[in-house]
Parts: C-alpha cells; sequence; structure tokens
C-alpha cells in the first residue's frame, strides 16, 4: 500500500475507496460451464417459442373477431333481405292487379275479360307461393285434422260423416311444411234426434 492510503483522512473530506482498475474484457475470461450454456439456449429457445405462440394467438384472435363481425353483418343482411326474391316474384301480381283495377274505371269493359285476367293474376301469385315452398290447404270434404285446420261452427249433416269439414271459410297455409296459417272450416256432426239436446 503507499502512503497516501495509509495515512488517515482529514475531517473535511471524505475517505475514498481505493481505485481498482477494471481488467479489460480481453484479458478477462470468464469460464461459463456447458450446462449454463446449454440451459441459456434453452431459455432462448423457450422464449423464442412462447414469442410466436403469443403472436399465433393474438393473429387468432383477431382473425375470430373479424370471423364474428362479418358472421353479424352477413345474418343482418340476411334477415333484412329475406324477402327480396319473393318481393320481387310478387311484383308482377300487383302489376296485374292495378291493370285489373285500372280496367274497371273503364266505361266499356267486359266482365269475361275481366274475370280472366283475375285468374291469370291468381294463377301468377299461385306461382310466385309455391316457387317459394308455400302451400294452400283446402281440407273441403277431408276429416277436421285440428294440427291444420280451425273449426269455426258445427254443422248438422246426414250426408257425411261426423267430423268432416263441409266448407272452408278461410283457406289455410304451409311454409315448407310448417303451419303459418290453418285453414278456417265448418265442420260436420251427427244429426241428434229430436228429443236430445
Amino acid at each position: 500500500m503507499s502512503k497516501k492510503e495509509n495515512e488517515p483522512a482529514d475531517e473535511g473530506t471524505e475517505a475514498t475507496a481505493p481505485e481498482v482498475e477494471a481488467p479489460a474484457e480481453d484479458e478477462t475470461e470468464v469460464e461459463v460451464s456447458p450446462e449454463h450454456t446449454e440451459l441459456s439456449g434453452m431459455l432462448d429457445d423457450a422464449r423464442n417459442k412462447a414469442d410466436e405462440h403469443w403472436n399465433q394467438c393474438l393473429r387468432l384472435q383477431a382473425d375470430l373477431d373479424n370471423l364474428q363481425k362479418r358472421s353479424e353483418r352477413e345474418l343482418a343482411n340476411a334477415h333484412k333481405f329475406a324477402l327480396d326474391r319473393f318481393s320481387q316474384e310478387l311484383l308482377p301480381v300487383r302489376d296485374s292487379l292495378e291493370m285489373g283495377l285500372s280496367a274497371f274505371t273503364e266505361h266499356n269493359t267486359d266482365a269475361d275479360k275481366l274475370r280472366e285476367g283475375v285468374e291469370l293474376t291468381l294463377q301468377m301469385l299461385t306461382g310466385a307461393m309455391e316457387k317459394f315452398g308455400i302451400t294452400e290447404i283446402n281440407p273441403l270434404d277431408e276429416p277436421f285434422n285440428p294440427e291444420f285446420h280451425q273449426a269455426m261452427s258445427m254443422q248438422e249433416r246426414e250426408d257425411v260423416a261426423p267430423n268432416t269439414v263441409v266448407t272452408v271459410v278461410q283457406k289455410g297455409y304451409l311454409l315448407h311444411g310448417r303451419l303459418i296459417r290453418p285453414a278456417m272450416v265448418m265442420v260436420s256432426r251427427a244429426v241428434q234426434a229430436q228429443g236430445e239436446t
């Protein structure tokens, strides 16, 4: 040790630690064990894989969000424009009805031509409905079926079996086999004897 280092520090000055020169990087070689190198490599690989998996997770989450938004948009459009094709099929029917109505206003209209026009319009409407899976229920002279018919009244009839549809007040309709309106009907019942009430 030098004299300076052994002398006590003055009261006004602080004692400083002796300066130690750091060895140059070239001069020091830290021995790294093979296990440490192997563990460091494994740690780096694990970090890289974790980063890669995290990025994949973020991309998948973004894809799912986009898919959900697209599905919601397509569903909204499907609801909004569900009747588009059906509406296009109904437009000629409306045009035909308007032409028939304007023919009534003319003074020299032929009743047979008006009837023919209405029949053609009804055929157009029936064709449009069938094209989209709407079928009519016209159960005249069929047994009453409460799943597809709604009884308005009962009539005593001897000429037909009881619970037979004798009058169709309003036809019913099915959409692809599902009931959308029952047929309003009058149903027969057995004739009661004079003394029965």
